[in-house]
């Protein structure tokens, strides 16, 4: 009895002991980052009518404080959780759900990439990355009451640095094959020739979805933009023309930022950028601009490895290799606790490694060992004209994104931007490869010269909408796929914006052989779908089904008979389209199994007449633009140029939109030169702010097609700021 008493006590001990340290672990254990370098820094913060920030400063480092500390002013939090996910720290800060994230930024040694590569940035732009770390310390330091997690703050420009290498791979997909690893299921491949005999998914209807990776860049069946752009000899006006209209969720850590910057050093650019990045990705400086759509070639190859009967060793060349092998602790926070929970992260000379029940694959992926796309992108925000911009996309540090350009010379052009591996050949890359062969392990990128690139065409425009480079400018101005390798992996596959782009750009042309603001806007806002395509083959397959003895299906099969291929909000059958569509095109996206269309229309049905009582109810009465009280109608849809991608199932049964079109630029230069710009954001500048005037202001002009005016011009934003004060250390 004494010893069980004893041993009854020492458990309570030790509970109470454990209690203690899983509630100090995180605050005990964490290693702060040491702070940038000393330095001051001012900039001004003005901003105009709608909240946008315009950031002015002596040099460029100043101007990189501005904008994070403008940036953090609007939205905080996001900025908080890109600092925590840089960190790995975010499964602290969120708990279990986000502990994948940490997880993959441990097995793609994030911390590694960053010790053995930062120190060769150039200083100018580890200034600029300094500058916004010092940024975002600042007003953590002033508004100490917002700060989430103790010890996040300060944070330093190798800590924004890993936020940029940790997304970078997840927007051509490397989250696919490292969800379906995990899972123990063949990996999914991008890129090259579609593949037949992909495994079946289960139900991809837009009201039942879960994911085991959390994302930190857009998911595989979440990509989407288009981009347009326009020669002054296509023009009425003489005039180059720039559409940018990259879709991205709407809120969070992919979500676009609208900013102005101007510094004494020479960099001035209005444009947008992510939650962490001290400069836009996209926009237009004086002289250029450019924006940029998701690609998908095959930039990720899969090995599988020969281990001995110890799995701490690997074969390669005939000889054994030590299979480097760590133990990472990931922080997950459990209420008020927050607890250890150990993983092995594993590594080959290939790369990142995934241990499952079929095995041990590594995984190598483009620009997986480097950070140069810090100095890319800030470079072509730099740039002054096209020679100057080509040579900066030529140091190759984005791994993977179309770029669309035009600047004031008249100039035009489509990159299909990519780092593509310099594969051998005499491998079946498509599949998984052997891992015990150097013949296999690609040691460099294919030079940019070998990039598809299609400049200046005689059509007059370029444009993308995430589909093959070989369509980007109407019928006799096309690359030719002959031209290109196989081994690039370069992507085959069209969407309905392409196939819509191509037809409205030379419809226009065809009547009046000028593309004008009316016929940029009417493509720009389109709400059709083409007969052709995936599309054309859902549609059949639902036409197809016997239903006679479901009066209610077969009641929304003759309804979508009639229905006009337009998402414009005004048919009776377009709710119906609306929600049928979408899981056709995210098998046609991903390339997967085509889902049971019976299914799918049951489904919807059923959605429709239980919220709705009513299979033809309004389309804006059922997708819907939300934020705080404002709740607005919307069009389009998940493939449309006007574009409703992604929306969440809301307890009164309506589709609050989270995806599609976000930040939307219209920019416009004049054969003297002088450039002018518009925009428009679906929500405002203070998405996570509801006391903020900017938190929904711009709402309504977005739902009517409506754009604002961008003052680039300082000398005009004068006229129309709303606020001006200074900023510094």
């Amino acid at each position: 009895m004494k010893l069980l008493k004893r041993l009854g006590l020492g458990v309570v001990v030790l509970s109470a002991i454990l209690l203690v340290a899983l509630m100090a672990w995180d605050p005990l254990t964490v290693s702060s980052s040491p702070p940038p370098p000393v330095r001051d820094y001012e900039a001004r913060i003005v901003r105009d009518e709608f909240g946008v920030p315009h950031i002015f400063g002596k040099t460029d480092a100043d101007v990189a404080y501005g904008v994070a500390y403008a940036h953090a002013e609007d939205d905080f939090d996001t900025l908080q959780e890109v600092s925590a996910m840089a960190r790995g720290r975010m499964a602290t800060l969120n708990g279990a759900s986000s502990a994948p994230i940490d997880y993959v930024r441990a097995l793609l040694d994030i911390d590694g990439i960053v010790k053995r590569k930062y120190d060769a940035l150039p200083d100018d732009v580890k200034a600029v990355l300094d500058g916004y770390a010092t940024g975002l310390n600042a007003y953590a330091e002033d508004h100490p009451d917002e700060v989430a997690l103790s010890g996040l703050f300060p944070v330093n420009g190798r800590d924004i640095a890993a936020g940029f290498v940790l997304r970078s791979p997840f927007f051509f997909g490397l989250n696919g094959p490292i969800q379906a690893l995990v899972e123990n299921r063949d990996p999914p491949r991008e890129g090259g020739p579609v593949l037949q005999g992909l495994p079946k998914e289960k139900s991809i209807h837009p009201l039942s979805e879960d994911k085991l990776i959390t994302p930190v860049g857009p998911n595989p069946d979440e990509n989407g933009s288009n981009a347009f752009a326009i020669s002054p000899e296509r023009t009425p006006d003489d005039k180059t023309r720039l559409i940018s209209n990259a879709h991205q969720p709407l809120r969070g850590n992919v979500a676009w930022y609208e900013l102005v910057v101007h510094s004494e050093e020479g960099w001035d650019f209005a444009g947008a950028n992510f939650p962490g990045s001290p400069f836009p990705f996209l926009g237009h400086n004086k002289y250029l601009g450019w924006t940029n759509t998701v690609n998908r070639p095959d930039l990720i190859d899969i090995y599988k490895l020969t281990l001995n009967q110890t799995r701490n060793q690997y074969q390669f060349d005939g000889e054994w290799k030590p299979l480097e092998k760590k133990r990472v602790w990931l922080k997950i926070k459990y209420g008020p606790f927050v607890i250890p929970y150990p993983q092995m992260v594993y590594r080959s000379i290939h790369g990142p490694v995934i241990m499952n029940d079929k095995g041990a694959f590594a995984i190598r992926y483009a620009g997986m060992d480097q950070l140069d796309m810090l100095t890319q992108y800030f470079r072509i925000n730099k740039a002054t004209n096209f020679e100057e911009w080509q040579a900066a996309m030529a140091g190759q540090g984005v791994p993977a994104t179309n770029f669309v350009y035009a600047d004031a010379k008249g100039n035009i052009g489509l990159f299909y931007n990519a780092m593509f591996p310099d594969r051998a050949p005499g491998f079946d890359w498509r599949g998984v490869l052997p891992g015990d062969q150097s013949a296999a392990v690609w040691q460099q990128t294919l030079p940019f010269t070998r990039v598809p690139a299609l400049i200046n065409p005689a059509s007059g425009y370029v444009m993308n909408a995430n589909n093959t480079p070989y369509t980007a400018a109407g019928p006799g101005d096309e690359l030719e796929p002959a031209n290109y390798s196989p081994l690039m992996g370069i992507e085959e596959d069209e969407t309905n914006r392409s196939l819509r782009s191509i037809v409205l750009f030379e419809e226009a042309i065809k009547n009046g052989g000028k593309i004008g603001e009316a016929e940029i806007r009417r493509i720009k806002y389109d709400t059709a779908y083409e007969r052709a395509g995936y599309a054309e083959d859902w549609f059949d397959k639902i036409a197809a089904l016997d239903l006679e003895n479901d009066p209610k299906l077969a009641e929304a099969q003759a309804l979508l008979a009639k229905w006009d291929w337009n998402l414009d909000g005004e048919g009776a059958a377009d709710a119906l389209a609306l929600m049928v569509l979408r899981p056709a095109n995210k098998a046609h996206y991903q390339r997967g199994k085509i889902p049971d269309p019976q299914q799918i229309l049951q489904e919807t049905v059923d959605h429709l007449t239980e919220y709705f009582g009513a299979i033809d109810p309004p389309m804006k009465d059922v997708l819907r633009l939300r934020q705080g009280d404002v709740d607005l109608p919307l069009d389009g849809g998940n493939d449309t140029i006007r574009a409703s991608t992604l929306w969440d199932v809301e307890d009164d049964g309506r589709l609050s939109v989270r995806h599609g079109d976000s930040f939307i630029m219209f920019v416009e230069w004049a054969r003297d030169g002088a450039v002018t710009s518009r925009s428009i954001q679906p929500f405002g500048a203070a998405t996570t702010r509801p006391d903020s005037p900017h938190y929904t202001d711009q709402m309504q002009l977005f739902v009517d097609h409506k754009l604002k005016t961008v003052y680039f011009d300082p000398a005009e934003l004068e006229k129309h700021k709303t606020s001006d004060k200074v900023v510094g250390n």
